[in-house]
This record gives structure tokens, C-alpha cells and sequence, in this order.
């Protein structure tokens, strides 16, 4: 995931952005809550973990929700979207065993999430997966891990490291292990949130791509953050707002996120994807789905 504060996807025209369509980034360096989820029982932007009755009571109304991204369909969905910004590929499976140092300055990046050694999140899951799998490939560099964590450093990691990874990404257990991880830290705190906010299958996955990209950060460039900036403009439905007025606004939030660094930076992830879903009107994210990605079309039947 990308490290808060960190918008490091290559910027390049349309036409040579091939060579650069990789995971975007990496992070939890300002960490969640104990549970993985940052305010994930408040609805109140920025806010520390909820009190138990807080989070009874939310809990109360999510169940009364909806589903939206959260069905099993509409989850495969999200993460096909999210491969084609990625990776260009539907195929989000096909990337358990990716892993690359793309010159960021987070080091190695790897995995469905894009888990980095240089900002705590790859090292977070080769811990919690060794508590379970004591005899796997990558625990004999969790020393290294924990050195190299908050650097761009390979010492301790080459030679070897890439190629453990690639071999413990064929066991389904490491990839449920990746799954877990992304569903804990990213994918069920940014659903949770927006239903908490009122948003509807559109505005759940919206919050999720940009958990996704900016990482769960509570500064000005971190999903939280993005979130409160957001809501100073303009009110959710929860709060008696329209949604698709709040999501204009949120994804205008979004994309000056993405350019604050890199101007030029490509911003179809926004603009021929997600405003495509929001002018549309299909705020439940409703199949068949067309859109385009860095100049190529991806459809979902």
C-alpha cells in the first residue's frame, strides 16, 4: 500500500505508461488501531478507536446495510478495478508472487496490496504469517525485515529474498495470509467507514481505492486525512448530504492528492474511472461495467 504522504507512481504520457503500471506504493508508518482499522468503529474523521458501546452501535446499523462492496461479487469486482490502476491486468490473482523494488525509496514492493519492506506493512505480514507457518520460506529474513523497515535498504535480503517470495506465494496459504492482511488494514475499514458515512456500493469502493493508493494515513495526504478534508466541503449522507455531491468533491480530493507531488502525474484513475462510474449514475456499481485505464479498455461482462 502506499507509505501516507508518499504518491510515487511514475509519471509518464499515456502511451509508454505500460512499462510503469505497477503496484503504486506501500504502508501503514502511521499505524491503525490495535483491531488494523484506524477509526474503524467512529465515523468522525481522525478520530482514536471508539469506545466498545460506539462500535456496538455501528455495528447495529452496518447490520441493518446493505451488503454493497462487501458481496462476495462486488469484492472481486473491487480488486479486478483496482488490478487494471495497478497492475493493467483484471487478473489480481496473477500477482501474489509480484515483487520489485520500483526506486521509491520503500524498497521491495510485493504482493495483491503491494506490501512494502520499507514501511512496516511487509514486515507486519511475514510476522503475523510465521506465528502460524514457524517453518516458511521468508521467516529466516525477518531479522533483515525488521532492520530494513523505514529504509529502501536489501541488506540482509539479497541474494534470495525475491525468489523465497515468489516460491511462498504458490502455497494458498501465503496468499490467504495476503488476503487477510489487505482485507484487515485496507479493504473492511474503508467499506465500514463509507457505509458509516452513508455511501452506497460506488462510494464504499471509491473509499477503498483511495485507501488503496494514499495508504491509511491521518495527515493531509493519507485516506483519513483526504476523508475530513473532504467532509469541510461538503456534507456525507449521513450527515443529510447528497451522495453524489459529496463523492464530486471527495474525488476531487482524491486527485489533488495524487498530483500534489507529480503534476503531471496520470490521473485516469479518476478521471475515465471513477467519474466515468459517478456520471453514469451507477452508485451500485452495476455489471456490464466499461472503463479505461492509462488509454487501454477494460470491461467486466
Amino acid at each position: 500500500m502506499k507509505r501516507p504522504g508518499r504518491l510515487l507512481r511514475a509519471v509518464a504520457p499515456v502511451a509508454t505508461t505500460a512499462a510503469f503500471l505497477t503496484v503504486t506504493g506501500c504502508g501503514l508508518t502511521d499505524p491503525p488501531g490495535s483491531d488494523g482499522s484506524l477509526s474503524s468503529g467512529s465515523s468522525r474523521p481522525g478520530a482514536g478507536p471508539s469506545s466498545e458501546s460506539e462500535r456496538a452501535k455501528d455495528d447495529a446499523l452496518i447490520a441493518t446495510l446493505p451488503a454493497g462492496l462487501a458481496a462476495p461479487g462486488k469484492k472481486e469486482l473491487a480488486q479486478q478495478i483496482v488490478a487494471t490502476a495497478e497492475h493493467s491486468t483484471l487478473d489480481w490473482r496473477g500477482q501474489y508472487d509480484y515483487i520489485e523494488d520500483l526506486g521509491d525509496g520503500n524498497g521491495y514492493t510485493a504482493g495483491i496490496a503491494g506490501f512494502c519492506t520499507g514501511t512496516s506493512d511487509l514486515l507486519t505480514l511475514v510476522e503475523r504469517y510465521t506465528k502460524s507457518h514457524p517453518d516458511n520460506g521468508l521467516a529466516r529474513y525477518l531479522p533483515a525485515l525488521r532492520k530494513v523497515d523505514g529504509t529502501d535498504s536489501h541488506e540482509g535480503l539479497d541474494p534470495g529474498f525475491t525468489e523465497a517470495w515468489v516460491k511462498e506465494a504458490q502455497k494458498a496459504d501465503f496468499r490467504k495470509a495476503q488476503d487477510t492482511q489487505r482485507d484487515r488494514d485496507y479493504f473492511d475499514p474503508a467499506v465500514r467507514l463509507a457505509k458509516l458515512d452513508g455511501l452506497g456500493t460506488l462510494g464504499q469502493f471509491v473509499y477503498y481505492d483511495a485507501m488503496v493508493l494514499h495508504g491509511p494515513g491521518t495527515g493531509p495526504r493519507g485516506f483519513y486525512g483526504l476523508r475530513e478534508t473532504a467532509m469541510a466541503k461538503a456534507d456525507t449522507p449521513a450527515e443529510g448530504g447528497k451522495q453524489a455531491a459529496y463523492l464530486d468533491v471527495f474525488l476531487d480530493v482524491h486527485r489533488e492528492a495524487m498530483t500534489y507531488k507529480e503534476p503531471r502525474r496520470d490521473t485516469t484513475r479518476i478521471d475515465t474511472t471513477l467519474r466515468k462510474f459517478l456520471d453514469d449514475g451507477n452508485v451500485d456499481l452495476s455489471t456490464p461495467l466499461r472503463w479505461e485505464m492509462y488509454g487501454e479498455t477494460f470491461r467486466v461482462p
